[in-house]
C-alpha cells in the first residue's frame, strides 16, 4: 500500500488551496511546521470537518452528511465507509498519540502515527509507514507552538518543515463532525482489542449525529462522545465467526445509560484513566461473509437528545 502520509498530503494541500473556502486559518511556525486550525481560532465548517476526516483517515474512506432525527429535531449525521478498515481506522484515523508536554494538552491522530508505529494497532494490523513528510491532526484548545512541533518531527524522523498539524478543539464545528466520523473506528478497535484479527474485517462503515457546538469543553467532550455510544451505528463486513461480537457495542459495560460528562468528571477529566470499553458505538451489525448476521447493542435516542439540549 502507498504511504498513508503521502496521501494525507495531498489532501493537506487541498485544505491549503481551498482554505478561505473551508474556513481553515494556516500558518508557518518559526521551525518550518505547518499549523492548520480547522477550529480553534478559526470557523471551520461542517466541509472543514469532512475534509478533516478524510485527512485524518488518509483519504481511505468515504465520508459525507445527510439529514435524520433526534429527538424530533433534524440532525446531520457523519457517515463513513472504509474498505481498509485496519490502516484507514486503527493506523490512522484513530486519536492514540497523547501530547502532554507541559501545559499543552493534546490528542494526536492520523498518519503520522504509523512512522512511529509505537502502538499495539500496527503490530495487529502489519502496517507501519515511511514517508519524508507527516501529517498529525491535533485535538487541542491551542495550536501547536514550535517546541510541540519539533517533538512530532523527532519522533515521526522528519525535518519540522515537513510537517504539518491540523488542529481542532472539541468544542468546534470541525470537532463535532470528525468525531461523529469515528462510529467505525470504535467498532473495529473493540474487535481487535478483544483478539479478532483486523485483517479479518473486510470493510466498515459507520455513523453518528453531529452534536451541537459548546465551546465549553467538558460538554463538548460529553456530547461528542455521547453521539457515539449511544447515538452511533456500524455495519461491519468480516470473514470469520467469534464469540466476541455481543461484546463490541457501548451496552457491554456497566456505565451504559450514564451520560459521558459524568464519566469523564469521575475519572478528574483524564481521557487515559476511563475504561477504553466505555469507547464504542451504541449499535453494531456484523455480517459474516457467507454466514450469519449478527445486531447487537442500541442506541438511546432520549440520551442523546438531552445530551445535546434538544427541547
Amino acid at each position: 500500500m502507498e504511504s498513508i502520509n503521502r496521501s494525507a498530503v495531498e489532501l493537506v494541500d487541498e485544505a491549503l488551496d481551498f482554505a478561505e473556502e473551508l474556513g481553515v486559518v494556516p500558518g508557518e511556525l518559526d521551525c518550518g511546521a505547518t499549523v492548520l486550525d480547522f477550529g480553534v481560532a478559526a470557523d471551520g465548517g461542517i466541509e472543514a470537518g469532512l475534509m478533516l476526516a478524510d485527512i485524518q483517515t488518509a483519504g481511505l474512506a468515504t465520508t459525507y452528511t445527510q439529514m435524520d432525527r433526534i429527538g424530533g429535531a433534524p440532525i446531520p449525521y457523519v457517515e463513513l465507509t472504509t474498505d481498509h478498515p485496519g490502516v484507514a481506522l486503527l493506523c490512522s484515523q484513530k486519536a492514540g498519540w497523547e501530547l502532554d508536554l507541559g501545559e499543552f494538552d493534546g490528542l494526536g491522530s492520523g498518519p503520522a502515527r504509523a512512522l512511529v508505529g509505537e502502538e499495539t494497532d500496527f503490530e495487529r494490523v502489519g502496517y507501519y509507514d515511511e514517508f519524508d513528510f507527516a501529517v498529525l491532526a491535533v485535538e487541542s484548545v491551542d495550536l501547536p507552538d514550535d517546541r510541540i512541533a519539533e517533538h512530532v518531527a523527532d519522533r515521526c524522523n522528519v525535518e519540522p518543515t515537513s510537517l504539518f498539524l491540523p488542529t481542532y478543539a472539541a468544542g468546534s464545528t470541525a470537532g463535532s463532525v470528525s468525531m461523529a466520523a469515528r462510529a467505525a473506528e470504535l467498532a473495529v478497535f473493540r474487535l481487535s482489542e478483544l483478539g479478532y484479527p483486523p485483517a479479518d474485517i473486510v470493510s466498515a462503515t459507520g455513523r453518528a449525529p453531529v452534536a451541537p457546538v459548546s465551546y465549553n469543553e467538558s460538554v463538548a467532550m460529553g456530547r461528542t462522545n455521547d453521539a457515539l455510544a449511544y447515538g452511533g451505528e456500524v455495519y461491519l463486513q468480516v470473514r470469520s465467526e467469534s464469540d466476541v461480537f455481543e461484546q463490541v457495542p457501548s451496552n457491554a459495560r456497566e456505565e451504559y445509560g450514564v451520560p459521558f460528562e459524568q464519566i469523564f468528571a469521575e475519572a478528574d477529566w483524564d481521557f487515559y484513566e476511563v475504561d477504553e470499553r466505555i469507547f464504542a458505538p451504541a449499535k453494531v451489525t456484523i455480517d459474516v461473509v457467507d454466514g450469519a448476521t449478527y445486531v447487537v447493542g442500541e442506541t438511546d435516542e432520549a440520551l442523546v437528545a438531552d445530551s445535546f439540549g434538544i427541547e
